[in-house]
């Protein structure tokens, strides 16, 4: 396993991208019998209108400010869109904000009372580690199932619950890792996030898979599919805000569709949210 730092460049991600395209999906012939699957540099550099000689300087790290032009050049090659052209340029230096910076390590008091008068949306704060730093009453019945309601990568993988839990555990899984890695192109070397990936990593071999394929995306409007132990199967749109003047934190709320049978479930959990709360108090 390569160290988790040389995992986070330009170049471990350019080889990524390339490994996982066919030459077929973007229009190239086959080429013959190939040693591993993917693309050629070759064919990279042609699609990027770069030389060989550059494009390898650039996955080797022999290169480390490329021009805007040529990283529109790769992108445009290996048809990167949205989140994942993001994270290309970012990983170049080309993007604010720069790689490094902190993120905050807890949610405001004001914040937490928000969350708290939420009694039918299930809603919690991420850090970029996905870490829960704050979570209302009714998110924390929702999760009841897992051990701990504590970090949304290490639940996913390394709980037991999660596959029952996930209606589609592969997908979430996906999605889970993919938000994750685009995490490491601004907060790379925040500790909590190296952590949770090195953690993980040494643990999963299902993280392991989907971490070296550098998928990427940021969150922003999912479908949550839950099969609850109590209640049964849940359905939700969870909306992903960034918190203003907290670096890297953000806000997820799910929500359902009024009258449908998430509702009524979302009903049983806040009266066994509030049960358990009295417990605690007595």
């Amino acid at each position: 396993m390569p160290p988790l730092t040389s995992d986070l460049t330009l170049g471990a991600y350019l080889r990524a991208v390339r490994g996982r395209l066919s030459p077929e999906s973007l229009g190239l012939p086959a080429g013959g019998l190939r040693r591993v699957a993917g693309l050629r540099r070759e064919e990279v550099a042609v699609l990027g209108g770069l030389s060989v000689d550059y494009y390898t300087r650039l996955e080797q790290g022999r290169e480390v400010s490329p021009g805007a032009a040529v990283l529109e050049g790769i992108a445009d090659g290996l048809e990167l869109e949205g989140d994942e052209r993001d994270h290309l340029f970012t990983l170049a230096g080309l993007v604010a904000p720069p790689r490094g910076s902190r993120p905050a390590t807890s949610a405001s008091p004001a914040l937490g009372q928000l969350l708290d008068s939420w009694s039918a949306h299930p809603a919690f704060v991420l850090d970029p580690a996905h870490d829960v730093l704050a979570a209302n009453a009714l998110a924390r019945a929702l999760y009841a199932p897992f051990e701990r309601f504590d970090n949304l990568v290490r639940m996913t993988f390394l709980d037991p619950a999660a596959h029952r839990f996930h209606a589609d555990w592969s997908r979430a899984a996906d999605s889970t890792v993919a938000s994750l890695r685009a995490a490491t192109a601004e907060f790379g070397a925040d500790p909590s996030l190296l952590s949770v990936v090195e953690d993980v990593r040494a643990t999963s071999a299902e993280f392991e898979t989907r971490w070296s394929a550098q998928r990427v995306q940021r969150k922003t409007l999912t479908a949550k599919r839950f099969l609850h132990d109590e209640v049964g199967p849940l359905a939700f749109d969870a909306h992903t805000f960034a918190v203003e003047g907290s670096s890297g934190l953000r806000l997820v709320v799910y929500r359902c569709e009024p009258g449908s049978a998430t509702e009524q479930a979302l009903t049983l959990l806040t009266a066994r949210a509030a049960d358990a709360a009295r417990a605690r108090q007595s």
